[in-house]
């Protein structure tokens, strides 16, 4: 974690360290809010859910495909998440820098999901690559992307853009 700006005071530091906690946390319920839409009948991905994490003018490319905006981001992640009955999503290793109101996260994401279509496991791990925007109502993604190194199991049908083993 790194604050570029300004002279590193006691208010500085604090700051920083929120920034960090508060990215860490929104990541973190990104993530768990995608195995809680199979979670006991689920929640649906819906705008609000958008909103909670994206900006609107938000990009993300996956192995479900590159997108840009916020409505755009949520159409591509409601069909990618159709594809599997029950998922587990673990981030982990998160390298954050802060610079302003801007900020980059990388780390490691291992997604575990059980295919909609016959039950058969999928597995993959990967890298994400960040860069968030405060807004009014907190810190949001404004591009978030995932960089798929290896798989196991059954692909669903979008992984024909994952690397082959």
């Amino acid at each position: 974690m790194t604050e570029t700006t300004g002279t590193r005071t006691p208010h500085t530091e604090i700051r920083a360290l929120t920034d960090r906690a508060e990215i860490t946390d929104l990541f973190d319920r990104y993530l768990r809010s995608l195995d809680d839409v199979h979670a006991d009948g689920g929640r649906a991905l819906d705008a609000a859910w958008a909103a909670a994490f994206f900006t609107e003018e938000a990009t993300t490319a996956t192995p479900a495909g590159q997108v840009a905006g916020r409505s755009a981001v949520l159409a591509n992640v409601s069909a990618a998440m159709r594809l599997f009955a029950r998922t587990v999503h673990f981030g982990s290793n998160y390298v954050i820098e802060v610079d302003g109101d801007r900020a980059t996260l990388r780390g490691n994401q291992l997604s575990t999901h059980v295919l909609a279509d016959g039950g058969e496991l999928f597995v993959s791990g990967g890298r994400t690559d960040n860069e968030l925007v405060r807004t009014p109502a907190g810190w949001r993604l404004h591009r978030a992307d995932l960089h798929i190194a290896w798989t196991q199991g059954t692909r669903p049908a979008l992984a024909s853009v994952l690397p082959q083993p």
